[in-house]
């Protein structure tokens, strides 16, 4: 996020012992193996290279995004690397229904589901926001409603299995970003939802897991696309940041947080120095490239 950033990422490394999410070492693929996953947004981006690795670890695997043309190439090599099963439901998420065809798809295929990985996200735009309260509703549709709905429709068979909820959401889901209020608006949503529902399932003893997945600039398609001409900072990589979403789900994570020094930089300033922390995001933005 620039030089002041740089800056303060040594001297805060103490401090983020005490705080960090951090993963146990005791990952195994045979974790994953022969487990009944279905992950949205998948034709693309962090989505289709966590189908990848699940796919190296011999899940079964049902995917589903938008594009069917996608979709099916997914499927296709999916298989070529291994997954024990996979096959895919198209459509969009616009339509909170169409969340329950995709559950009841992994009902009538496997009759259970271990995983649930929520990652897919409408169109947005990042530039000032114009007032469009039409756009909001639309997006709470696609990123909010229908990440509730998919969860109402596969928490029993979550519960019989015991299995885990993986939520993919955003810095914008903790701090609010400029050029980007109705997508932070939905990420905050997530955050609130599923941190409630994660301690109703204390209270209940409901043995299924919720990790909550903060992530920073990845360099999928779309944000590269998005903003790339306003921050300049590198992208992290997609790929290994699928595998540590994977990998934290696999192990119950609360939270994982990627990439990791970053975001968890930027929380603890959060937490403890919130307008710096504004002001530091904005001043990594070139604002002259904003058209409104």
């Amino acid at each position: 996020m620039g030089l002041l950033l740089k800056i303060f990422i040594p001297l805060l490394g103490v401090a983020l012992a005490f705080y960090l999410y951090s993963a146990p070492m005791n990952f195994s693929e045979e974790m994953l193996r022969g487990k009944r996953v279905i992950v949205t947004g998948a034709s693309s981006g962090i989505g289709e290279q966590m189908a990848y690795h699940l796919a190296r670890m011999e899940a079964h695997l049902l995917l589903t995004a938008r594009s069917e043309g996608k979709l099916q190439k997914v499927v296709e090599q999916c298989l070529r690397l291994g997954a024990a099963s996979a096959s895919y439901v198209s459509g969009s998420m616009e339509d909170t229904a169409f969340a329950e065809v995709v559950v009841k798809e992994a009902e009538n295929t496997w009759g259970g589901l271990d995983m649930l990985i929520l990652n897919h996200i409408g169109h947005s735009y990042f530039t000032y926001f114009n007032g469009d309260v039409e756009h909001v509703r639309k997006l709470l549709e696609t990123n909010f409603l229908s990440y509730v709905a998919m969860t109402v429709s596969a928490l029993p068979m979550l519960k019989e299995s015991e299995g885990s909820i993986v939520v993919v959401s955003s810095m914008a889901g903790k701090t609010g970003i400029p050029f980007a209020a109705p997508y932070s608006a939905t990420k905050f949503a997530l955050d609130g939802f599923f941190g409630s529902l994660r301690s109703e399932f204390f209270l209940e003893k409901v043995n299924v897991s919720i990790t909550l997945c903060i992530l920073g600039y990845i360099n999928t398609e779309s944000a590269v696309q998005a903003i790339s001409h306003v921050i300049q900072d590198t992208p992290a990589p997609k790929e290994d940041c699928a595998l540590q979403i994977i990998q934290g789900a696999a192990l119950r994570q609360r939270e994982l947080h990627y990439p990791p020094r970053l975001v968890d930089t930027l929380l603890l300033l959060r937490a403890l120095a919130p307008d710096f922390l504004d002001s530091l995001i904005r001043s990594s933005y070139n604002v002259e490239n904003i058209s409104r």
